[in-house]
């Protein structure tokens, strides 16, 4: 990595901010040294430095909720860091998605995407390092006929609360059936951009008598 061109401050810092790659979300604001971004650049892994405990440190080292960073960028002034990378779970101490999770002004809003591949992150994780005797590993780590059969199964709930017009139970329906969906898009390695990137496809296109897409 070339560091030579980034205005390091007069302890020798640059604050890093690091970026979920396909939610873009913001998770971490950081600091590091050269040290820390080289590191980061030689493994893969987001390395920063502490401020407090003056040393080098691996996000996620403890906890297993690390960034793989795919990719370092430099601001125009040269005195930031961006790192584009995939969580393996939480990104912040608390258990939350991203350490920017508190609203101070304006109206608090949830953005269903950030919703979404916060819940991915988690359910990647389960894959990985969950317990094999939770629901939520069994399901993953195990046969996917039993993903298939969940999603039918929640579809086929999903419509009988439509037909009987109840429509409480078809939220909680629907919820059930788009978690097990994610479920399903995890277990082959997909991802929910590679679904948004199919919407963003049909976008503004009008069917044909046929029911195709012109």
């Amino acid at each position: 990595m070339n560091t030579s061109n980034i205005k390091f401050n007069e302890q020798g810092l640059v604050p890093v901010i690091a970026q979920d790659k396909d939610s873009r979300a913001v998770l971490i604001l950081a600091y590091a040294d050269k040290d820390a971004l080289e590191k980061t650049a030689s493994t893969g892994f987001a390395h920063f430095y502490s401020r407090s405990r003056k040393e080098l440190w691996k996000k996620g080292e403890t906890s297993g909720n690390t960034l793989s960073v795919s990719e370092v960028r430099l601001d125009c002034d040269n005195d930031a860091v961006l790192y584009l990378c995939t969580p393996a779970g939480p990104a912040c101490h608390t258990g939350e998605y991203s350490c920017f999770f508190k609203s101070i002004s304006g109206e608090e809003t949830e953005d269903i995407s950030l919703m979404l591949n916060e819940i991915q992150s988690v359910l990647r994780d389960r894959q990985k390092n969950g317990d094999p005797g939770s629901y939520t590993a069994k399901m993953l780590q195990g046969d996917p006929v039993k993903i298939h059969r969940k999603v039918q199964e929640e579809a086929f709930e999903t419509v009988l609360a439509s037909e009987e017009g109840d429509l409480e139970n078809l939220s909680e329906e629907v919820a059930d059936l788009w978690f097990h969906s994610l479920m399903l898009l995890v277990r082959h390695g997909l991802s929910v951009d590679d679904v948004f990137r199919q919407l963003k496809k049909r976008r503004g296109k009008r069917r044909q008598p046929d029911g195709t897409l012109a």
